[in-house]
């Protein structure tokens, strides 16, 4: 079983779950497989379990419980829920996410349409 079939089946019937094919999950935005892959690279590095990590998804989606939501949020949901446990486990300070998010944004607002947004591109870097 790969490790997204292991958070797939710890959550199973908890929330809508991600589109997916015969390969494995599609994502419809490339920040949605950069935050699948910073939480499977974080898992790797011993960071969380994978109870763990059900058990955050599981929590993120249920504050949003009543709202509508017919699985295209699923992948909000995952990055709120890596950036809790990022905080709670102290790899970063909420500062530090804070700052990082914005160096982001900035570098996305100065990337012309349809190239890459990369941090370079971040007019304070």
């Amino acid at each position: 079983m790969s490790r997204h079939e292991v958070v797939i089946a710890a959550l199973d019937g908890a929330a809508p779950l991600p589109p997916r094919d015969a390969d494995g999950p599609v994502f419809a935005e490339p920040w949605q497989a950069q935050a699948f892959a910073m939480a499977v690279a974080l898992h790797g590095r011993g960071v969380f379990t994978w109870p763990e990590w059900a058990a955050a998804l599981a929590a993120e989606i249920a504050r949003t419980a009543g709202a509508p939501d017919d699985g295209s949020r699923y992948y909000e949901h995952w990055l709120a829920a890596l950036e809790r446990l990022v905080l709670a486990k102290g790899v970063a300070d909420a500062d530090a996410l804070g700052r990082r998010k914005d160096a982001w944004d900035r570098a996305a607002r100065a990337t012309p349409h349809g190239a890459p947004i990369l941090l370079e591109n971040d007019p304070l870097s």
